[in-house]
């Protein structure tokens, strides 16, 4: 059997888990909570993670707060894992103090995010990264989601931004597979899947792996579709990818963020998580069992290379 040898770097590893941020009942930052989360996912196949970006509810963080959950998982996962920094806001100049504060913190990379609702055009939105990348020492993925901020990076602007030698990642959740792929064929950066549905699809034209929301709950299972593909096995990573879809489907495209949906579900698993911060709401008890039943459907078989149902894969 062949093996699979991946045609780029993976700066930031190749299973990475978008983490919530745990919090107590009374919405306070819970430290030792995400320092378990953090070593169970760690212990569980996640090569980096991912702090304060979307699924990490950064909007309503504080500058310290973010420092301190560095800081906190850093002690928890040692060099384990590559953690990696959400900084992307609506002003520049925020960016980059948010980026060498997490520099300063024990991060590895950052995160960034296209400055949103301004809507920039795209020589604005380079000059943001640039000047990013210019400030602070770590490499940096650039976080293209427009559906969140209404701006896409287009194509050539993420190929002229690929000159830079910090800039060095994308986190795609763009929906737009031929412009990935163009980029892909253009230059060295290494692409992350941002959708849980592409995670196989991306790594087969020559991703570097992904950035998940579902990880937060089964980290192994995702990891698995990478492992089977590059072990050479097409079909076993084709069918866990399938096997993986209603959990995903459940957990990021039925109409509530993979915030609520993550911490809902860690929350009946018994895992540290806590409340969402407003503006969002909790999952009701309905949508709650819903995810349940994805998540056991799912944690009650795995697939063999020959195509058997076991439940000893974790």
């Amino acid at each position: 059997m062949t093996t699979y040898a991946p045609p780029r770097p993976a700066p930031f590893g190749r299973a990475l888990c978008a983490m919530i941020t745990p919090f107590t009942d009374s919405g306070a930052l819970d430290l030792d909570g995400a320092q378990r989360l953090a070593d169970r996912l760690v212990t569980e196949g996640c090569d980096g993670l991912v702090l304060s970006g979307t699924t990490g509810e950064s909007p309503t963080t504080s500058d310290a707060e973010k420092a301190e959950l560095i800081r906190a998982v850093r002690a928890a996962v040692g060099e384990r894992a590559v953690i990696v920094a959400g900084v992307g806001t609506a002003d520049t100049l925020h960016t980059v103090r948010l980026a060498l504060a997490a520099e300063k913190a024990g991060a590895d990379g950052l995160l960034a995010v296209t400055p949103y609702y301004s809507r920039p055009p795209q020589d604005a939105v380079e000059a943001h990264f640039r000047e990013l990348a210019d400030a602070c020492g770590l490499p940096i993925a650039l976080y293209d989601i427009p559906g969140r901020t209404g701006t896409r990076i287009e194509p050539d602007t993420m190929i002229r931004l690929a000159e830079h030698p910090r800039i060095v990642a994308v986190k795609d959740c763009s929906y737009d597979f031929l412009a990935a792929q163009k980029v892909l064929a253009r230059t060295d950066l290494a692409y992350y899947a941002g959708c849980d549905e592409h995670i196989l699809a991306l790594y087969a034209v020559g991703g570097a792996g992904y950035v998940s929301t579902v990880a937060n709950v089964v980290p192994a299972r995702l990891r698995a579709v990478l492992d089977a593909f590059e072990a050479g096995d097409t079909p076993v990573s084709a069918r866990l990818q399938q096997r993986a879809t209603p959990l995903i489907e459940s957990m990021t495209a039925a109409g509530l963020p993979g915030t609520v949906t993550a911490k809902a579900l860690l929350n009946r698993l018994g895992l540290p998580a806590g409340p969402v911060r407003a503006p969002l709401r909790p999952a009701d008890r309905e949508t709650t069992d819903g995810l349940l039943r994805a998540y056991e459907e799912l944690v009650g078989s795995c697939v063999r290379p020959e195509g058997a149902v076991s439940s000893s894969v974790g």
